[in-house]
């Protein structure tokens, strides 16, 4: 048996193999579309989910306070100025984000060739530093709001919330650098 070099192809709808750059772009693009799904997903969760902080039977996020003794009871969270900024950044961070997957498809396919995805790139950048604000807002003031003990430790909410802001940096980072191609 010869030696030989198995290759996948990617063909089109008539069943004619694509150039391997056009199968290349498709990747890329699929890539960027996980890329930026994955940021929206984190960023609802984090702005959603009742655990930026834990402390045993009782859990904080930026909505409500939550215990779970013999009755599960949640209130509803302080109206500190601060924590209604932290609100507000992981509000906009969610619109932007949105904002800037919904401009990435309108540019597909209005863009000219060899255009740039400079406004989806900025929204998306600009949803990136919201998050980043929100939480380092929360990380500097949470004290105000709930005293620390040696309990009390950040919850899965906040580090998405940390996790989404590189993430989203990147993703409009790739948007404002990749071009358009046919």
């Amino acid at each position: 048996m010869p030696n030989s070099l198995v290759c996948a192809t990617v063909r089109d709808e008539s069943g004619a193999a694509l150039p391997f750059t056009t199968a290349k772009m498709l990747l890329l693009l699929l890539g960027i579309i996980v890329l930026h799904v994955t940021v929206l997903v984190l960023l609802f969760v984090s702005t959603i989910v009742s655990q930026w902080l834990v402390n045993g039977e009782h859990t904080a996020d930026l909505w409500q306070n939550c215990s779970s003794g013999t009755v599960f009871q949640c209130l509803a969270s302080s109206t500190n100025e601060w924590l209604q900024s932290v609100q507000a950044m992981m509000i906009l961070s969610v619109i932007f984000s949105v904002l800037s997957l919904f401009l990435f498809f309108c540019q597909l396919f209005t863009l000219t060739k060899g255009g740039r995805f400079y406004i989806t790139g900025v929204f998306q950048i600009l949803a990136g530093l919201c998050a980043m604000s929100g939480a380092a807002i929360f990380t500097v003031r949470h004290t105000d709001w709930h005293q620390a003990s040696e309990n009390t430790s950040y919850g899965f909410a906040y580090i998405l919330a940390w996790l989404a802001f590189p993430l989203a940096l990147a993703s409009g980072i790739i948007y404002v650098i990749l071009r358009k191609r046919e």
